[in-house]
């Protein structure tokens, strides 16, 4: 299993999110620190979920970085977070 898979099954088991992207930046990073010639080092994460209702950006951070820890722990050197309580949308 890639780490993208990974972290889009850990961050789905854990959130259970409304919306959900996990995008392998790697590639924009070649040569940066903390990058290795195979990828799978720097990625983006868009997140919705109704867990993060009540918590601040700093909050929700926290949390999915933790929940991440061990991919922290195994290579992942980058990752930004994009995460949101899901809109209300209303159709007439």
């Amino acid at each position: 299993m890639s780490r993208r898979d990974r972290i889009y099954t850990r961050l789905n088991e854990i959130f259970h999110p409304a919306l959900l992207e996990v995008i392998d930046d790697s590639a924009k990073h070649a040569g940066h620190a903390g990058a290795k010639p195979e990828g799978q080092t720097h990625y983006t994460v868009i997140i919705e979920s109704h867990q993060f209702t009540g918590q601040n950006r700093v909050q929700r951070q926290r949390e999915i970085m933790a929940a991440l820890q061990v991919e922290f722990e195994t290579g992942l050197h980058a990752l930004s977070i994009k995460a949101s309580v899901p809109s209300r949308t209303t159709r007439d």
